[in-house]
């Protein structure tokens, strides 16, 4: 039975979720759920106190596939998930940062690596602990739009914004599933992410914080 993985999005930068080129994948970050969710999984992200959208869905992604870094890397169907720091915002944002070299891990310049581009280890050690990326061809994005869940319906799972992701099965949570789909057209952004205005921020695990820079590429936004 498919199982339904809930967690609360911290930060909505367009970079974990990445919901751009047609695909919604989830490379980064959230380890546990990369290493345990199947195809034809679902994984939710719900808003929390920082977005102030605590109670809303920010996107909701069924598995279509699992890849590792590497195929993510070399697989040119996933070219266009790769960053460019100079880029447009959704460009700057791109997932697809991790491959191995003479059994190393390489990071590409992007929102996981340091200021100066340089490789963050602490961010390096933390994703590629699994090696995992969750790929989606039917998912729903709403990010700023994020839509508010009914009460009854987050009762009925229990729902309490938390630190870790919490497991129901796809029956206990078919009220949250389906009400999803009745809320929009699949494979549509329904707002830009949250963040999107500082996609150029640089997020570090070591301490959890993110260092915001000044952005001069083309400031193109998504949703309209």
């Amino acid at each position: 039975m498919p199982k339904v993985y809930i967690y609360v999005v911290d930060r909505d930068f367009g970079f974990a979720p990445n919901p751009f080129h047609g695909q919604c994948t989830l490379a980064t970050c959230k380890p546990k759920i990369r290493r345990v969710a199947q195809v034809a999984d679902w994984v939710v992200g719900m808003g929390g106190t920082r977005l102030k959208a605590t109670g809303r869905c920010i996107f909701a992604m069924r598995v279509s596939r699992s890849v590792t870094f590497d195929e993510y890397w070399t697989n040119p169907r996933y070219a266009d998930k790769r960053p460019i720091r100079n880029g447009s915002l959704k460009m700057i944002v791109g997932d697809n940062i991790y491959h191995r070299a003479n059994g190393v891990w390489q990071q590409r310049d992007s929102h996981h690596s340091h200021p100066d581009g340089s490789p963050n280890i602490h961010n390096v050690t933390n994703d590629t602990g699994t090696d995992a990326v969750l790929v989606s061809d039917y998912f729903f994005y709403f990010g700023s739009a994020a839509i508010a869940i009914p009460t009854r319906i987050l009762q009925h799972l229990c729902y309490v914004n938390g630190r870790n992701h919490r497991t129901f099965d796809s029956v206990t949570a078919e009220p949250l599933i389906s009400f999803i789909e009745a809320s929009a057209i699949p494979n549509r952004l329904r707002g830009d992410p949250f963040d999107f205005d500082a996609a150029s921020a640089r997020y570090s695990a070591k301490d959890n914080k993110v260092s915001v820079q000044s952005y001069h590429g083309l400031n193109h936004r998504i949703a309209q």
